[in-house]
């Protein structure tokens, strides 16, 4: 109960004194959370972190939220409070069971990816993917925000270089170099960055509803690949049926799913002791530019 005291210390502090109890949630691996019932309001849902890495990360998470809400058209939770020590939000219900709801989120994404198409990769500002920093500066080409921006530069963090040799780092390079023979060229369009399963929730009403989001500009199937990677249950077949219909999706967009979703498998590689399987995900997307001398 240790992380439900300090989650009510911070809301007490942040000037919300009607906080009765908080009950931990579960789920997130970077941040303590949980559901706060207050006296005089509805429950709430705060997020902190016992040492902040930075004044701005909960900033710019709601910034982001924002965003994906005004710009992109999806449904998030209403931002009450972001501060340097929290980040306050409406509560959110978990996801219904059942195809329908996957087609609807595939329609919601889709709209978004195609309606907020943009001229160049990256964003306004920089933000945060768990706690590490999320580079967004400005490139005009997709390849090379990719290569730079979301692969090689893991490559600099302590655990990443303690589980990676020379010759994968050397594979990892050779594949930056490649990759506008190994991707489509897409344009750029608002992406939630962060797009895990379980990052989709549900309104009060049941519609399709994303939290943590590390927005960008970039391609669509960053977040196509991060939610095929990451077990989604099995009635969200549907969801990348409908998806690749809506988007006119060419069929050979699983076969990429590996070399797009290695930005995901580097930046948890770099921030967590348990992996979950991220280095030899990432080693064996390598072996094919391993070097054969």
């Amino acid at each position: 109960m240790r992380s439900a005291t300090f989650l009510r210390e911070c809301l007490l502090r942040a000037g919300m004194r009607d906080v009765v109890t908080v009950e931990p949630a579960t789920g997130g691996l970077a941040a303590l959370a949980g559901i706060a019932t207050r006296r005089d309001a509805p429950p709430v849902f705060v997020k902190a972190f016992t040492d902040a890495p930075t004044d701005d990360v909960f900033v710019a998470e709601a910034e982001g939220l924002t965003a994906l809400r005004e710009l992109g058209g999806v449904a998030t939770p209403e931002v009450i409070l972001a501060g340097r020590e929290l980040l306050v939000l409406s509560v959110l219900r978990p996801q219904p069971r059942g195809e329908t709801f996957w087609e609807q989120c595939a329609h919601a994404l889709a709209r978004m990816h195609m309606s907020t198409t943009h001229p160049r990769f990256g964003w306004h500002r920089d933000n945060w993917l768990g706690r590490r920093r999320q580079i967004n500066a400005w490139e005009d080409d997709g390849f090379t925000f990719f290569a730079q921006h979301r692969l090689l530069r893991w490559l600099r963090q302590p655990r990443v270089e303690a589980a990676l040799d020379s010759a994968d780092r050397a594979a990892l390079e050779r594949l930056c170099h490649r990759l506008p023979d190994l991707l489509p060229d897409r344009p750029a369009c608002l992406t939630h960055g962060d797009l895990w399963a379980q990052n989709i929730l549900a309104t009060p009403d049941g519609r399709p509803a994303l939290i943590d989001p590390a927005v960008s500009y970039l391609w669509a199937e960053v977040d196509l690949a991060h939610v095929w990677s990451t077990s989604p249950p099995p009635e969200a077949r549907r969801f990348f049926e409908v998806y690749a219909e809506l988007t006119s999706l060419d069929s050979d967009w699983r076969a990429r799913m590996s070399i797009v979703q290695l930005r995901q498998h580097l930046a948890v590689l770099a921030q967590f002791d348990d992996d979950w399987g991220a280095a030899d995900q990432i080693r064996a997307t390598l072996a094919p530019f391993r070097s054969r001398t």
